[in-house]
Parts: structure tokens; C-alpha cells; sequence
């Protein structure tokens, strides 16, 4: 196979975690090029400069390390998300939190949100339930927040948390995809101003900090 301008040189022996490392940014760059079903191992192998047995000691398959870097990017907008809410106990700033966490997670490094967001894979059980749990766990964090501050039942606010990660991670796709029109900043408390508005009408159960 010929080399590839962006391919890695071979031979250098290291870390298994580093190795692990290097082929998941390697299968990365090739996932969000090329789209699952067009990806090939042999290229991931090339672009990370190992060889293919190299390749399949970590990972015995294609699907296996497509589902690895899912667990990477899926751990890491829920991270973002608790951290967000956890920043204040400011309601609108933790809206705002929120919002900018879905906003900085689609403008990171390497296109990650692609995979999470718009992966080819949705229908295969193991790729959807992983981005469904990206959906429940950012949303049922949400939820409580709102649950314990307003009177809204559990199931209610289960929707209102589903419908304000919706808004947000749509809101992000659409910012990044016409290539950041509007400055990321304006573009966060743009979205974060409509939630807060939204949010806010319902009656509150404690005293506002």
C-alpha cells in the first residue's frame, strides 16, 4: 500500500496505552474522512505507521475500535456537561454552562463530535446505544437540576432536560457547520439566552442564587 503523506514512520516500540492512543487518533482522522463503511483497517494501520497485526492487537476488528473511540468522545461530553453544571450554582450561568459545553465539544480537535453526532453507524445496537446513553446521561443531569428547583414531576422534567440538550447539540452542529458564522461566545449565550428564557417561566421551589 503506498504511504500516505499524513502516514506515521514505523518502528518506534511503545507504551501499550500509547500505542492504544496513537491508533485511536489515527482511526479518528480516518472515521471522520471517510464515514464508518468506507474506512478501511488497512489505512488506520498506515496513517498511525504500524503494521496491521499491530493493528489487531488492540483492536480484533473494525467495529471494536469504532466502538472504543465512541466510549472515548461519549465519556467525554458527559464529563463536559457534569463539569458545566457543577461550575456555579447560578442557574442561567449553568445554562449557559451547558450550552457552551456542547459548543466547545464541536469545535475540539479532530472533528470528534462527528462520530458521537452524525455517526453511519446509528443502526447497529451497540453504536446506538451509545450514543443514546450520550443523550440520557447529559439529559438526566439536567433533569434533577431542574426537578430540585422547579415543581415539575420527574417525567417532566426527564422531557424539558432531553429537549434542552437537543436544542443545544443541534444548535453546535448547525454553528460549526456553516464554519462559525458567529463567534463561538455570541453563539453560546445566543442559545443560552433562549433556554434561560424558557426555563426560567417555570415556578421555583427554592430560593434563586
Amino acid at each position: 500500500m503506498t504511504t500516505t503523506p499524513d502516514a506515521k514512520p514505523r518502528g518506534t516500540r511503545l507504551p501499550r496505552l500509547a500505542r492504544r492512543r496513537q491508533l485511536l487518533s489515527a482511526a479518528q482522522e480516518v472515521f471522520v474522512e471517510n464515514g464508518y463503511h468506507a474506512a478501511a483497517m488497512d489505512e488506520i494501520a498506515e496513517r498511525a505507521g504500524v503494521s496491521k497485526p499491530v493493528l489487531y492487537q488492540h483492536f480484533p476488528g473494525k467495529q471494536e475500535l469504532y466502538l472504543a473511540l465512541l466510549d472515548l468522545h461519549v465519556d467525554d461530553m458527559i464529563a463536559r456537561c457534569r463539569d458545566a453544571l457543577a461550575s456555579t450554582t447560578d442557574n442561567k450561568q449553568r445554562v449557559q454552562a451547558a450550552i457552551g459545553a456542547f459548543f466547545d465539544f464541536v469545535s475540539g480537535q479532530g472533528e470528534a463530535f462527528r462520530l458521537v453526532f452524525e455517526s453511519d453507524l446509528r443502526n447497529v445496537a451497540p453504536v446506538r446505544q451509545r450514543i443514546e446513553r450520550n443523550l440520557r446521561e447529559s439529559a438526566e443531569m439536567i433533569s434533577q437540576v431542574i426537578q430540585e428547583d422547579t415543581g415539575c414531576s420527574s417525567d417532566e422534567a426527564r422531557l424539558l432536560g432531553v429537549g434542552l440538550v437537543g436544542m443545544a447539540e443541534v444548535s453546535a452542529r448547525y454553528w460549526i457547520s456553516s464554519n462559525g458564522s458567529i463567534p463561538k461566545d455570541a453563539a453560546t449565550q445566543l442559545i443560552a439566552r433562549l433556554s434561560w428564557r424558557g426555563i426560567s417561566g417555570f415556578p421555583r421551589t427554592t430560593t434563586d442564587h
